[in-house]
């Protein structure tokens, strides 16, 4: 059950970082109020994601997740293209996750 959640809060968490580039430093009113209506949801299935998982294993999940799906957003929609330096980065962040749910046994499954 925490897994579903969780990847509710990563989405919700991604739609957030999302809106805060299109609020402009918080100077557009509807992505402003977009974002933080999606970050205050996150935050809500976060919550509930750790009744059935250790709170560290949910954050490196979810912001491991959640960076990979920012990055790819920044690159379909923003046309951010990211250097081979922060490609290694992310990669890294990458396996750490599939390490965690892999090999974990405090991963909560």
């Amino acid at each position: 059950m925490g897994y579903p959640v969780l990847m509710v809060a990563i989405v919700l968490e991604v739609i957030g970082t999302s809106f805060l580039m299109l609020s402009q430093q918080f100077t557009r009113l509807v992505p402003t109020a977009i974002m933080a209506l999606a970050y205050l949801a996150s935050f809500y299935f976060l919550s509930q994601a750790l009744r059935y998982m250790p709170l560290g294993i949910a954050y490196a999940i979810w912001s491991g997740l959640g960076i990979v799906l920012t990055l790819a957003i920044g690159i379909v929609v923003f046309r951010q293209m990211p250097d081979w330096p922060a490609v290694a980065g992310i990669a890294l962040i990458v396996l750490g996750v599939v390490v965690i749910n892999g090999f974990s046994k405090v991963a909560g499954h």
